[in-house]
């Protein structure tokens, strides 16, 4: 937002009696009406605003207002993306028609075929899914940072919930956290960004595979990395993974929804964190999250 009309936004704010603060999509503070402010004790505009400053009373009514690029560049982010769901949502549909229309024919294996358009349907529904979780993330509508969260329980719970697949794809699941570490999500938040990344590297590494879920600290800062000796992404393809639908050559013919790596990334950097991949072909690839220290 730039000056002139982050001025506007404060100025229209100062005159509400009731608390009313305005934060950015980063959930920085852009304007604060007087009880606002002092409900807050510090409402320097920029300053990143957590939600336990916004539990105290008065509570404030928060809005969001996104930075506002030009209208046409939106549009045309949003007709692309709104494109892209179409194209992948028709694929699903597709293989189902061609699979109902084959237990039609004499001599079919009905049962198998009712097998895999169910595997059809799980796949049309896991993308839509993970379609309207983007949205909410990008809307505001799920708090992502919210205190702290004690990291190994909850990743052992998500390592147990895929020993099934694991085993069926041929990789083994290591995990290396010390007991007392704690990263700035909610653990929902958690729970989701250590999900996708065990899913990917289960899909993608190939069998025979190790794939490593890490916790450490380095200077202060929480470090989650999730690390494969898999297969690899090529040097031209690691800048597109947390790309929308972005699937490498090799990816192409899985049954992933294409969203996992980018809702990965957008629950991070919510939380003031950053995320790098890391690979070559036939030597894994590794995916480093980096949170802020706590404060």
């Amino acid at each position: 937002m730039v000056n002139g009309e982050a001025e506007r936004v404060r100025a229209f704010v100062a005159g509400f009696a009731d608390a009313v603060i305005v934060l950015d999509s980063e959930r920085r503070l852009v304007a604060a009406s007087p009880s606002a402010a002092a409900a807050l004790g510090d409402a320097t505009p920029g300053r990143r605003i957590g939600e336990e400053a916004l539990t105290d009373a008065p509570r404030p009514l928060v809005l969001f207002l996104a930075a506002l690029p030009e209208l046409s560049a939106y549009q045309e982010l949003r007709a692309g993306f709104t494109a892209a769901v179409s194209h992948e949502l028709r694929t699903p549909l597709a293989r189902m028609l061609i699979l109902l229309e084959s237990a039609a024919l004499p001599g079919a294996d009905v049962d198998d075929l009712v097998e895999q358009a169910r595997q059809e349907i799980q796949q049309t529904r896991d993308l839509i899914d993970d379609v309207l979780f983007l949205g909410e993330l990008e809307t505001g509508r799920e708090v992502v940072s919210l205190g702290r969260t004690r990291a190994l329980p909850v990743i052992e719970e998500v390592v147990a919930s895929f020993a099934d697949r694991a085993e069926h794809a041929e990789v083994l699941l290591h995990v290396a956290a010390a007991p007392g570490l704690d990263v700035p999500l909610r653990p929902r938040m958690l729970r989701v960004v250590v999900e996708n990344l065990i899913a990917n590297a289960i899909r993608y590494s190939g069998p025979g595979s190790n794939c490593s879920i890490t916790v450490s600290q380095e200077a202060s800062r929480p470090m989650l990395v999730v690390s494969d000796d898999g297969a690899g992404v090529r040097e031209t393809d690691l800048p597109r993974l947390f790309e929308r639908f972005y699937r490498a050559d090799r990816a192409r013919s899985s049954r992933g929804t294409g969203l996992g790596l980018a809702i990965v990334k957008h629950v991070v950097t919510s939380a003031g964190g950053t995320v790098e991949a890391h690979s070559a072909p036939g030597k894994g690839l590794e995916i480093v999250c980096t949170f802020p220290a706590a404060s």
